[in-house]
């Protein structure tokens, strides 16, 4: 039975609300192409999973305080801020369907706004003395710049070995979820060891829910046909990573060609997609992918019975059944 995100939300759905209404009166300013801009970010607000992971780690953790909403704002803050940056960086003109920033309001603009973001996360925690959540915050979008730049670094050679890749989508993704548990639990005044365990069972679900991004590249049942999007751009993923350790010198030679100098041609990325499929790339990356998610389910387990777990392990299982 398929998992719907509203009853995940169910237990903190009045808090969400409430967190809605903060975070947009946050985003307001006197400056109007500013404030225009803003709203536009709002409007094309996601699942809001983020937020949700603040919330229901804080509600598992002892309860929701007023640190928890300031928490969420933050970390949605500075996120928000490196995905235009993101944006600005890749020359992409759309984020989830919409427009990008840089798109509508051209590159400077989204610079200048991506550095309002971050500014007006600073000035949260400083103002209301949340140095804790500050510094875990502070140290994932460090740690998401360090996996980009390893990547981009691995990229040109096309040299990731298995233990680089989860090195960068620890860094990469993993980091942003582990923020988000740790914060909740430190936001509900959580003992040192609480916060550093919550932190670990967000980049586990971190780790599960990137390996399942990674396996959309090869297509399933409900996507349709293969996108080979990361073959297209040259990202080294554990399916193809797993291949190409496995095949022989000759075939794995052939395989890195076309994607060096072949990854424009939709033939001959289907020839990739192919090849990781026949040498078992799929299953290894799946199993891969239901190991973390184990492994922050037997996190979850040490924790007592609440609606706010009974909810994390809902979304835990979300991050794995997930279609897009």
């Amino acid at each position: 039975m398929s998992i719907n995100i509203k009853d995940i939300q169910a237990p903190i759905a009045s808090e969400m609300k409430e967190f809605e209404s903060k975070f947009r009166n946050s985003m307001k300013t006197d400056v109007m192409l500013l404030d225009q801009i803003m709203k536009y970010i709002i409007h094309r607000k996601g699942k809001q999973i983020r937020p949700m992971f603040v919330f229901l780690t804080a509600g598992m953790c002892g309860g929701i305080q007023e640190a928890t909403y300031r928490g969420a704002s933050l970390i949605e803050l500075l996120h928000t801020a490196t995905l235009v940056h993101d944006d600005v960086v890749d020359d992409s003109n759309y984020r989830r369907g919409f427009f990008s920033i840089n798109a509508l309001w051209k590159n400077k603009i989204a610079v200048l706004v991506g550095d309002y973001l971050l500014s007006r996360g600073l000035l949260l925690s400083v103002d209301n003395g949340d140095f804790d959540l500050l510094k875990l915050v502070s140290t994932a979008v460090k740690e998401m710049s360090e996996g980009e730049l390893l990547q981009i670094e691995k990229a040109r050679k096309l040299d990731i070995s298995e233990e680089i890749y989860f090195d960068v989508i620890r860094q990469k993704t993993a980091s942003l979820i582990a923020s988000c548990c740790a914060v909740g639990a430190a936001s509900a005044g959580s003992s040192s060891e609480v916060v550093e365990k919550c932190r670990l069972l967000g980049e586990k679900i971190g780790m599960a829910f990137q390996i399942k991004d990674d396996l959309f590249d090869y297509g399933n049942a409900e996507i349709g046909k293969p996108t080979g999007i990361d073959i297209k751009e040259k990202k080294m993923t554990l399916p193809l990573i797993y291949a190409l350790n496995h095949a022989d010198r000759s075939t794995k030679n052939k395989i890195i060609n076309l994607v060096k100098r072949h990854s424009n041609k939709p033939a001959k990325v289907s020839e990739v997609i192919e090849f990781v499929k026949q040498s078992g790339g799929i299953s290894y990356t799946q199993n891969a992918m239901m190991n973390y998610m184990n492994e922050a389910n037997d996190i979850l387990a040490s924790f007592p019975d609440s609606d706010y777990k009974t909810a994390l392990i809902g979304l835990v299982r979300f991050t794995i059944e997930r279609t897009k």
